[in-house]
């Protein structure tokens, strides 16, 4: 076989391997952060002392009502006017 098709398919093979290594780390990466997040998730919900069954129902009544409801900065916002 010519050597510049050999190289070239030594190449491939690297590149190939070095891509599945990177996918790897990335999908690891990815699920690290996934958990960092849900623990800080877990944190706020505990700081306000609620049950697991007031935490769902928090959470269902937000689902179903879209928030209307200003932030403290947009009624100042609109305070000032």
């Amino acid at each position: 076989m010519n050597p510049k098709i050999e190289k070239l398919a030594k190449d491939i093979e690297k590149t190939k391997a070095k891509i599945a290594e990177l996918q790897a780390k990335l999908r690891d990466l990815e699920k690290q952060k996934t958990e960092l997040e849900n623990t800080d998730f877990v944190a706020v919900a505990r700081s306000y002392h609620l049950t697991p069954q007031e935490l769902a129902e928090f959470l269902k009544t937000r689902q179903m009502a879209p928030s209307q409801e200003t932030s403290p900065q947009e009624q100042e916002d609109m305070n000032e006017d």
